[in-house]
């Protein structure tokens, strides 16, 4: 099943590709031919493969260690009931420095995510969103992680993942897609592996950056090694990997964060998943383990980009970083059973304008973001924007905007509802800064106790309910 980049709700999405294939127009039969020839062949093998493994047992026991087992602590028969919800995503930023021209050509990549919420089972979303070429992947597993900090997988809970019934797929340049549902337990609160192999270059490497996380590369095929030994090279980046979805009987919906640096968690303990997403999800977690009846039942995902803006894509590296408004629908709108998304965003529209940033060219964005996730039937919780005195970006000007965006998303007219991160977090003897204990040391990030602050800050009334701005 292929999922595009673009708008759509509840897992399913329209039309909207980038295709940056690049072709000899003198010549383009041969080549179409001979690409053809070679995927077909790649999948062929790859499926071959897998339907024989063991074919000395009929091919049941690779299948019983690898899709099957029923006696492990993790596994559990296909769920006829839960809802599907994310328990983990990443933005696609841009196309990973350095990958250029040969990608992961012949390696193994094992990601490491963590988990919001639990399932019954699990599908992924690979993107080549930033690709010249097509993703070629012939094998994709997914395991719960044995230990912390590892590329060890527990064995039970090894599952291969197929697309359409297949272990292969091409993904083509600008698009994504999901994966089929696996049957496992996936518990809340835990790390993941999921590991594709890739034998044939895409171009650039699509990624999301600042993973404050380290996942592994293999030399060779191993995505269904379950000691990690191979593994020798570390990413601080994930890649292609850009959500996990879970059924769910303990959620029954999602929250997305929706904004920049400060949601992406870059100054948080790498590892140790305490940006301010993880730290409502620890929230919600524990009100349901509380049976907390106020609490609303939500997995949540984390869709921060570091350096984003509302109005304005690019600015930094890698290349990419797509406007809030422009990935808006891919990072919000196409999340599974999204009923609320909260909104951090705006501080680099101030940091990174060579002018006087514009705040009501700002204000009129956010409230674009919000009539959108209106339009389906999205609540939209906003932020006030931190204080930044001391960082090098500051200005007295810049100041006066931050101020008066604030104000105006104070007054109610921006979003159904606001918490007051600015307010709470401020030094109480300079309001232009944070206060030291939420400060990271740069002056513009929190650290962890800033992080978990704001998610405390944010009431289960907020997360529930309907109430819309008048804008």
């Amino acid at each position: 099943m292929t999922r595009h980049d673009g708008e759509g709700s509840g897992g399913s999405g329209a039309p909207h590709a980038r295709r940056s294939g690049h072709r000899d127009p003198r010549h383009p039969l041969p080549h179409h031919v001979l690409l053809s020839a070679v995927l077909a062949v790649i999948v062929g093998l790859s499926a071959a493969i897998y339907i024989g493994v063991d074919a000395g047992d009929g091919g049941r026991r690779g299948q019983d260690t690898l899709a099957s087992s029923r006696t492990g602590p993790h596994s559990a028969a296909a769920a006829s009931t839960g809802v599907w919800v994310g328990s983990w995503a990443a933005a696609p930023v841009g196309s990973e420095p350095l990958t250029e021209p040969d990608g992961t050509a012949g390696r193994t990549v094992r990601n490491v995510v963590h988990t919001s919420v639990g399932g019954t089972s699990a599908r992924i979303t690979l993107s080549n969103l930033y690709g010249t070429g097509a993703l070629t992947v012939t094998s994709v597993t997914l395991a719960v992680a044995a230990d912390d900090d590892s590329p060890a997988a527990d064995p039970g809970t090894l599952r291969r993942l197929t697309f359409g019934g297949r272990p292969a797929i091409s993904i083509p340049a600008g698009e994504q897609a999901v994966s089929d549902a696996v049957p496992l337990a996936v518990p809340g609160d835990t790390d993941v592996l999921v590991s594709l192999y890739t034998p044939t270059s895409a171009g650039p490497v699509t990624f999301h950056h600042r993973a404050q996380q380290t996942s592994y590369v293999a030399d060779g095929e191993h995505t269904t090694d379950v000691t990690g030994t191979p593994y020798t090279g570390e990413s601080t980046s994930w890649r292609y990997l850009t959500a996990l979805d879970v059924l769910s009987e303990e959620a029954d919906g999602t929250v997305v964060a929706f904004g920049d640096s400060i949601t992406d968690g870059s100054t948080s303990t790498p590892g140790a998943n305490r940006r301010w997403p993880d730290a409502l999800a620890d929230r919600l977690r524990a009100a349901l383990a509380d049976r907390d009846d106020d609490a609303p039942r939500y997995g949540v995902v984390n869709a921060g980009i570091s350096g984003n803006r509302v109005l304005t894509g690019g600015g930094g590296r890698p290349a990419g970083n797509p406007s809030g408004l422009d990935r808006f629908d891919r990072d919000v709108l196409d999340r599974p059973h999204v009923k609320v998304v909260v909104i951090d965003l705006g501080v680099n529209d101030i940091l990174r304008s060579r002018d006087t940033a514009d705040p009501d060219a700002v204000l009129d964005g956010l409230r674009d973001l919000v009539r959108r996730a209106h339009a389906h039937g999205i609540k939209a919780v906003g932020t006030t924007l931190l204080p930044f005195r001391g960082h090098r970006g500051y200005t007295d000007a810049r100041e006066d905007v931050r101020r008066r965006i604030n104000a105006e998303i104070r007054s109610g007219s921006v979003y159904d509802t606001v918490v007051d991160v600015d307010r709470a977090m401020h030094d109480p003897y300079d309001p232009r800064r944070l206060k030291s204990e939420y400060d990271s040391g740069d002056h513009l990030h929190p650290s962890d106790r800033g992080y978990r602050k704001m998610a405390r800050l944010i009431k289960w009334s907020q997360l529930r309910g309907a109430d819309r701005a008048q804008l």
